[in-house]
């Protein structure tokens, strides 16, 4: 073959992965719901978008994979009798954690918000209403759903809220994304996570432990909900399980630092 013929050859091939690389990237960047897939214990898991596709948008779903280090999050659509229990154990632990709320939940606790702020804790965009936020493609109305929260806030603490968004039930779009970066947020995603979320079902503590202590790894970002009883009753000794197997618990906003 001709040495025209064989740089002909190359750049169609050069052309063909670009193009493939593109549409893949377009793809697990497009709508979709935040989903993991293990496929070894003790590692971090498999996104449907990966760090550094996640990093064009300020976003991020793990840690220093280097580092055995934990980053606590909750999320809380309402208050459930479980909040200040939940903090109770952080305190006696010293762990920093993030609560996502939204706007019912900051209206009806103010109390135990601010005790979240007085303890240290980062408290995230949920955005007020927890819509799909897939669904709102005008630049306005998801502008509004965060900066209501965010006026709520400080209405509550007198301060003003750190720029962390997490998407309800992890719907999240590249146009969303994109969004939120041009205020100034960074989307929280997670690496480990559990169905704790359904009160008319709790999970016994057996089964917790048994998703939540092999699928640890270094540099979750691990999503609880603060809803659940189950959480509530073992987070004392899920903490002191992890802290045994070496690990240290951090602010998602070393998440950013490296």
């Amino acid at each position: 073959m001709r040495k025209r013929d064989v740089l002909l050859v190359i750049g169609a091939l050069v052309a063909a992965l670009t193009a493939a690389a593109w549409i893949l990237h377009s793809d697990i960047m497009s709508t979709g719901s935040w989903g993991l897939s293990f496929r070894q214990e003790g590692a971090p898991p498999v996104g449907p978008a990966s760090q550094s596709q996640l990093a064009e948008y300020d976003a991020a779903y793990l840690g220093d994979t280097s580092q055995k280090v934990i980053y606590l999050t909750f999320d809380a659509g309402y208050e459930n009798g479980c909040t200040a229990k939940i903090l109770d154990v952080l305190k006696a632990h010293q762990a920093p954690a993030a609560f996502f709320l939204v706007g019912n939940y900051i209206q009806q606790n103010g109390d135990l918000v601010r005790r979240m702020v007085a303890e240290g804790h980062i408290v995230g965009n949920h955005t007020m209403h927890h819509y799909d936020m897939s669904r709102l493609s005008d630049a306005d109305a998801f502008r509004e759903e965060l900066q209501a929260l965010e006026t709520l806030y400080y209405q509550t603490t007198g301060q003003e809220m750190e720029k962390y968004y997490r998407p309800p039930q992890g719907i999240y779009s590249q146009e969303n994304l994109e969004m939120a970066q041009e205020l100034g947020y960074k989307t929280v995603f997670w690496s480990l996570a559990y169905v704790d979320w359904n009160n008319d079902d709790q999970p016994t503590a057996e089964y917790a432990f048994g998703k939540l202590l092999p699928r640890i790894h270094p540099g979750a970002v691990v999503l609880l909900h603060s809803t659940s009883q189950t959480n509530a009753q073992i987070l004392d000794e899920l903490l002191t399980k992890w802290e045994q197997m070496g690990y240290r618990f951090a602010p998602i906003s070393e998440l950013w630092e490296n």
